[in-house]
């Protein structure tokens, strides 16, 4: 799951049911992936799922791009009702992105820990895990991988592209950049450009996993010794991102567990929450993952030379859907706003809306109605 949600994921409709992941090379020694800085990587394989049918035109496609801790299972099942994908609650037969409608694709992104060439990927060069040495990449980059994987299936447009957080920035990026590839664009809970707090919170977390004495400069794989700590610690802070004040204190205010008295162990049930998602974040994540994604994040700036990115924007033929929460502190809805204001200074065809949600920036995973109502109503051509 991109985040461990507080709220509920049950929605209308049914499961997209039993689903398993692909793997394919889309790029190897002799057409390696050229990165935005110039710096080449081969192999890169990818993992993703597809949910619904192709039709006959190859029209009826969607990708959606995953947050910074997600991966390719977006939706369906893996056998048991725990292993139910991360954006469910939206995917599937019935639901709003229909899958009896749409044909639905979801990678997990280079650089990723999840079957997709990255950081704890066999270097060819060294026959060991990269590590550190796994090249820096960009949005754009994350981007053109994708491309290629649409390449592979046989899809040349896409009906939709959908990304919460930083999904949300590839979409954005993948429209700009790719005039026409879209005839929809959902940017959702997203940013053009992090604030200093954004990064701030991003940079505490990293050093809480490069200062762990188990880091070992990256290079932990293979050994009794991994860096949990702060991999902990980062997952505790940036989860403490994902939920608004409003949703901790329904969910939790003040309750304390059955302690006799003031301790400096887990005394609160927030406590507990944090503790147990920390927990559970270990057995699926990898930390230097979570180094290169976030650092991903802090650098996306696609309107840093504005008159270049509305020019390339104009007579765009693509709809775009731009959606906050307004409870979202991590992404307020002041981004979109920005977001929002570039789109309309070149002439775009766009909706933004604010939802109200208790749920903060969690929301996005979430069945909020009028949420879930905007969106199927937006692919149907009817907002």
């Amino acid at each position: 799951m991109t985040h461990e949600t507080l709220g509920s994921n049950a929605e209308a409709g049914a499961s997209a049911g039993l689903v398993a992941t692909q793997s394919v090379r889309l790029f190897d020694e002799e057409n390696p992936l050229v990165l935005e800085s110039g710096e080449t990587l081969a192999p890169v394989d990818v993992a993703y799922e597809t949910y619904g049918e192709l039709n006959a035109e190859r029209s009826n496609a969607i990708i959606f791009c995953h947050a910074l801790t997600g991966d390719a299972h977006a939706a369906g099942h893996h056998g048991e009702p725990k292993t139910d994908g991360w954006w469910d609650s939206m995917i599937g037969p019935g639901k709003p992105v229909d899958t009896n409608t749409y044909f639905v694709v979801c990678s997990n992104l280079l650089g990723g820990c999840s079957g997709t060439t990255g950081p704890s990927s066999i270097d060819p060069k060294t026959g060991t895990p990269y590590g550190l040495r796994f090249p820096h990449f960009s949005v754009r980059d994350l981007v053109e991988v994708q491309r290629r994987l649409l390449k592979d299936l046989g899809i040349e447009r896409l009906y939709a592209g959908i990304g919460g957080s930083l999904g949300g920035m590839q979409i954005l990026q993948w429209a700009i950049d790719h005039p026409g590839e879209m005839k929809n664009a959902l940017v959702i809970c997203a940013s053009s450009r992090l604030t200093p707090e954004n990064i701030a919170f991003s940079s505490v977390a990293r050093n809480a996993i490069m200062r762990d004495v188990n880091f070992q400069n990256g290079d932990y794989y293979g050994t009794d010794r991994q860096p949990d700590s702060g991999l902990s610690v980062a997952r505790m802070l940036g989860h403490i991102t994902y939920v608004s004040e409003q949703a901790l204190e329904r969910k939790f205010g003040r309750e304390r567990r059955d302690t006799q008295g003031p301790t400096f162990g887990i005394d609160f049930q927030i406590e507990s929450y944090l503790d147990h998602q920390a927990e559970k974040f270990l057995g699926r994540f990898d930390a230097n993952t979570y180094l290169y994604l976030s650092r991903v994040m802090d650098y996306f700036d696609p309107f840093a030379d504005e008159e270049a990115a509305v020019a390339r924007l104009r007579e765009n033929p693509t709809r775009f859907l731009v959606v906050s929460f307004d409870t979202d502190w991590r992404f307020s809805t002041a981004h979109s706003l920005e977001i929002g204001r570039v789109l309309e200074q070149a002439g775009c065809d766009f909706v933004r809306e604010e939802i109200a949600s208790p749920w903060g920036h969690d929301s996005f995973l979430l069945p909020v109605p009028d949420y879930h109502q905007l969106v199927r109503d937006f692919l149907a051509g009817k907002r």
